[in-house]
């Protein structure tokens, strides 16, 4: 019997009627409230509106490209989970669609099923407030690092680890999902939130400096080329 999401409420983008219209049918016959948008002009207004717990995004629409969705949806602080559902299914356009800031990817033609599950998953690894990145609880440790979600302090093996506020920013970023590749492009904007003028490459300086700071800890920072970067525990 299926596990389902309590509410889990999904926004589908998808241009195709009959394609739409099944998707549709079939995941709220398997108890996801589902939401439709087909046109790239209207996305992002639909996904404002509906702040839907997972997106599922077709790169070719009308009007605007999927890729372009995406990235003005992840400019405007919208980071719900993306599913990028798409013919194009080469390993660069994989690269790119997560490297834009999807979160998953799954050419077509695809098992319903498997389909289902990716889409459980995202929205069990990005349970919190719909539309905004996750951030660990209070008690939530990882390799010795807790983050104070009432000060956003991070602690180390119980003492305060001093970081320099992009620092800060970098890391509990990458402690609300570890284990996950977390694309360059959605932390840049994390880190350099507000901030103008500001070259891209600069979230690399951010990196390398944070991660001598994590030397005396369990936990590492690994580049993903193309991908991003992610959390992980060093091997013993």
């Amino acid at each position: 019997m299926r596990r389902k999401v309590p509410g889990m409420q999904l926004l589908l983008i998808e241009d195709d009627p009959a394609m739409q219209a099944t998707l549709q049918r079939s995941f709220e016959r398997r108890g996801i409230r589902t939401t439709c948008c087909g046109d790239g002009n209207q996305a992002v207004a639909a996904w404002r509106k509906h702040a839907p717990d997972v997106v599922v995004l077709d790169l070719t629409l009308p009007g605007r490209d999927g890729l372009m969705v995406l990235t003005q949806a992840r400019k405007l602080g919208l980071t719900t989970p993306v599913l990028i559902l798409t013919a194009r299914g080469t390993v660069g356009d994989k690269i790119l669609g997560l490297n834009t800031g999807a979160d998953d990817y799954l050419p077509k033609p695809f098992d319903l099923d498997e389909l289902e599950a990716r889409v459980r998953a995202l929205a069990r690894r990005h349970e919190g407030p719909r539309g905004t990145m996750v951030q660990p609880s209070a008690d939530a440790t990882f390799c010795g690092l807790r983050v104070d979600r009432e000060n956003q302090v991070v602690y180390l093996n119980e003492e305060v680890l001093e970081l320099a506020p992009r620092e800060n920013a970098l890391l509990r970023a990458l402690l609300a999902k570890p284990g996950t590749a977390i694309a360059k492009e959605r932390l840049y904007e994390t880190v350099f939130a507000g901030e103008v003028d500001v070259q891209f490459d600069a979230i690399e300086v951010v990196v390398y400096r944070l991660r001598k700071k994590l030397q005396s800890s369990r936990a590492q920072i690994v580049t993903l080329r193309g991908l991003g970067y992610l959390l992980k525990a060093q091997s013993p």
